[in-house]
């Protein structure tokens, strides 16, 4: 696999607390992977950062939301003839250097997406977050059979036939529930273990224990309809 073949998609939403770290740390450390900005419509100056340094920026004029920016990032993929994508977030807590292994493993195992997770080796900590992501987790075992332990991770690593359904399928969004339809229509998900570094600035979306909550309701639901909906059109 040639370091060349693969573009480094960063969806930002209000990063402009982080966006230069994130950024500068790839030309600097990474200079064998290409990268885009994904501004996504931003209401701070997250836009106006990425044109002063001139990044290699995709600025989409209004906010349509990760799975809108995500499939922007695809079809930017796609156009310009990427074979692989790595998503990670702008706030920096994804560390690049985890990138190489990824892709080893991809190769290796033949995956259509390979996950960074924190959780792969190492115990998932006690607390009501983490007992969202044991629900989900177990919502995707009882549906597909497979156990995926950080559901939740941003950094993901796809292949080309995931670049193609997730910019042009609008089904597609970049969270569990399509991971757990992907698993039962037959694609290869793996996890390498990683460290993820504390956000440095801003909030999570999920920041709140009543957002978390409302998330992983969701996911459950949505778990268990596309797999009920799935088999229904077996």
């Amino acid at each position: 696999m040639r370091a060349g073949q693969i573009l480094i998609i960063i969806p930002a939403y209000n990063e402009a607390d982080n966006i230069e770290r994130v950024v500068d740390d790839l030309v600097m450390n990474y200079p064998q992977y290409d990268y885009v900005v994904i501004n996504d419509g931003s209401s701070d100056d997250t836009r106006k950062i990425c044109v002063q340094r001139e990044y290699n920026l995709l600025d989409l004029p209004v906010n349509v939301g990760l799975s809108g920016a995500i499939k922007a990032g695809m079809r930017y993929a796609n156009y310009y003839g990427y074979d692989y994508v790595v998503q990670i977030d702008g706030d920096g807590q994804h560390d690049p250097k985890y990138i190489a292994a990824m892709a080893d493993t991809m190769k290796k195992m033949g995956c259509d997406i390979v996950i960074g997770s924190r959780f792969k080796t190492e115990k998932k900590p006690g607390g009501l977050r983490m007992l969202g992501s044991r629900l989900i987790s177990g919502a995707i075992y009882i549906t597909t059979g497979k156990k995926i332990q950080d559901v939740t991770s941003g950094m993901r690593l796809f292949d080309k036939r995931m670049i193609k359904r997730f910019g042009y399928d609008i089904h597609y969004s970049p969270e569990p529930d399509t991971l757990a339809y992907l698993l039962n229509c037959g694609f290869h998900i793996e996890e390498i273990q990683v460290k993820m570094r504390e956000r440095m600035a801003g909030d999570s979306i999920y920041g709140s224990l009543l957002a978390s909550a409302r998330y992983m309701l969701q996911m459950m639901f949505s778990i268990f309809l596309f797999q009920w909906v799935r088999k229904r059109k077996e």
